[in-house]
């Protein structure tokens, strides 16, 4: 037989390899895994699809945090309220003295895991269903005389002063859920839409806007103090010993020099030669030592930042535009979603240091194609929430806005009105029913109380306003031919004005720097974004999204705050 020849392997020829290769698959103590069990989210039980029938006898393993737990019949059972964040409803737990200690488990914000059947409960109750507990398998125990969260109502500013437990409210998972299928929405449109995502820079070294309040990235500062450190640890060499490394390395180069004119063998040579390097390099580092000087580096009288760790200025970024640009003139239709940074010190309720932008850009697009699209993607954010929210928007309208829903199916279903910024500017001049505090004229920009009033009392749908003041508007938004005004557009809708910004691009080379200087921005920076009007120019619009925004508009909440997980503003910046 062929297989007679075969030659066994090194396995088969030593006993003891295949002895060793068994026991490293034998457990030992430290090698053992804990099992993994399969949780049941809450969502799927008391939301889901499955029938009490289809429910009830069901062996499940669930864990939450306990919202309220309170013993029943003499300390014999315990009832909690469980919720593990899948889900607006809590579900009912029961828990037997002879399973589990009771007062263990009955604390609010105790954290538990356990494993029991489906049963149904009492007739009159309003729980779908509820779990008998056989045994509980994980406690996190809370002291409530410590605990910050009592189950009392709670003010959202004081839960700000919590950001790292917040999240266990009512409201703040709500939000959490809330925010989560937005931005998921946002994903689904511009894919279904055949865009693509591009992640943009958070450090960059342009100012999209032109105005200047951005947070400055630099290790100046932490280089200064590591420079200081070190000089009093190891003070500087003093002239005499730099001269003295110099003359070393002379003398050295010198008896080099000698030893070439003398045709001395190769190993002699290299042995002075590896000796003069030695020498080289130290008088390179005393070299190097005798500049470092304390402080922040100057030249000039100003600070020197080509000594910083970009070689230039650079800042936390207040909008992706100006970087995803350059992708959507390469592949068309893109869009950026991150972080974007202002350092505005406002402490209104509508202003945070860092919040979210969604920023699309749409080659070969002019305004209207720009108002199109963001039309579209606020009717489908709002739609999208009615769909897959509607639990967490019932809680909103019970607790903070009785017209949350009725304004996202009225934003969902109505074709916005699309009036001129002149339009708009005589609607409100005419307005005799209000005295707004900012006076009306054109050439202003309009204020939050302005937006307003046209969407809610002029024409009681969103408004998008099109072509604004050039000199209230960025550089790159597109010049008009009037000279005066740019393509540009703000979508607004009820309670919260202005949700989008966004403009058709300025694509002529020479206009667009005709407007940076005007702006009195220095060029250098916007070199490669001039580039982009040098080399394959193409008409291209885009607009931005403030997510924050967003949430507030379909939440009703009133601050800002309040819909971001870790807020940032002046004088905070918990965790």
């Amino acid at each position: 037989m062929p297989g007679d020849n075969v030659t066994a392997g090194p396995a088969a020829a030593d006993p003891s390899v295949a002895e060793m290769a068994a026991a490293s698959l034998a457990p030992d103590a430290e090698s053992v895994l804990e099992p993994s069990r399969h949780r049941t989210f809450i969502k799927s039980i008391v939301g889901g699809a499955a029938t009490v029938e289809e429910l009830v006898g069901r062996k499940v393993v669930v864990g939450g945090w306990v919202k309220t737990g309170r013993e029943q019949g003499k300390g014999t059972f315990a009832f909690l309220e469980l919720n593990d964040g899948s889900c607006l409803a809590n579900l009912q737990v029961i828990v037997d003295a002879g399973v589990f200690p009771l007062s263990q488990l009955v604390a609010t914000g105790t954290c538990v895991l356990v494993e029991g059947v489906l049963k149904k409960p009492p007739e009159g109750t309003k729980q779908k269903v509820e779990l008998k507990v056989e045994q509980v398998l994980e406690v996190g125990p809370v002291d409530p005389s410590k605990y910050p969260l009592p189950k009392t109502r709670l003010t959202l500013e004081f839960l700000r002063d919590f950001v790292h437990l917040r999240a266990r409210t009512n409201t703040i998972s709500a939000v959490a859920r809330i925010r989560d299928e937005l931005a998921y929405a946002t994903h689904t449109f511009f894919r279904q839409n055949g865009f693509r995502y591009v992640h943009t820079p958070i450090i960059t070294t342009s100012d999209c806007e032109g105005a200047g309040e951005m947070f400055q990235v630099t290790t100046l500062f932490s280089d200064a103090e590591k420079v200081e450190k070190e000089l009093k640890q190891n003070p500087p060499p003093s002239e005499s010993e730099i001269e003295a490394a110099k003359l070393l390395v002379k003398e050295k180069g010198e008896a080099v020099a000698h030893l070439k004119s003398l045709k001395a063998s190769k190993e002699e040579i290299s042995a002075f030669v590896s000796e003069l390097t030695k020498a080289k390099e130290s008088l390179a580092k005393l070299e190097e030592r005798f500049m470092m000087k304390p402080g922040i580096p100057q030249k000039d009288g100003r600070i020197d930042y080509a000594r910083d760790f970009f070689g230039r200025q650079a800042f936390l970024t207040v909008s992706g535009q100006l970087q995803v640009e350059t992708y959507a003139c390469a592949l068309g239709n893109v869009y950026t979603f991150g972080p974007t940074f202002r350092a505005e010190h406002s402490h209104t309720s509508r202003h945070l240091a860092e919040f979210w932008m969604v920023e699309p850009e749409i080659a070969f697009a002019n305004l209207e194609d720009d108002m199109n699209y963001a039309e579209n993607y606020v009717k489908f954010l709002c739609q999208w929430l009615l769909d897959h929210c509607r639990e967490d928007m019932e809680f909103m309208v019970k607790q903070f806005d009785k017209t949350a829903m009725d304004r996202l199916k009225l934003v969902s279903s109505t074709p916005f009105v699309r009036i001129s910024y002149t339009k708009a500017v005589q609607l409100l001049e005419n307005v005799t029913d209000k005295k707004f505090e900012n006076k009306v004229e054109w050439g202003m920009d309009l204020a939050s109380e302005h937006e307003r009033y046209l969407t809610e009392v002029i024409f009681k749908k969103p408004v998008i306003v099109y072509n604004y003041p050039k000199g209230i508007k960025a550089f790159y938004m597109k010049l008009n031919d009037d000279k005066k005004t740019v393509a540009a557009m703000d979508v607004l809708v009820p309670k919260v004005g202005e949700l989008i910004g966004g403009s058709q691009r300025e694509e002529r080379l020479e206009v667009l720097v005709d407007r940076i200087q005007e702006a009195g921005l220095p060029l250098e920076p916007y070199e490669w974004y001039l580039d982009l009007r040098r080399h394959g120019s193409v008409k291209h619009s885009g607009f931005g999204l403030g997510f924050e925004r967003m949430i507030l508009f379909a939440t009703g909440i009133d601050n800002i705050r309040d819909v971001i997980p870790f807020p940032r503003y002046p004088g905070r910046a918990d965790l």
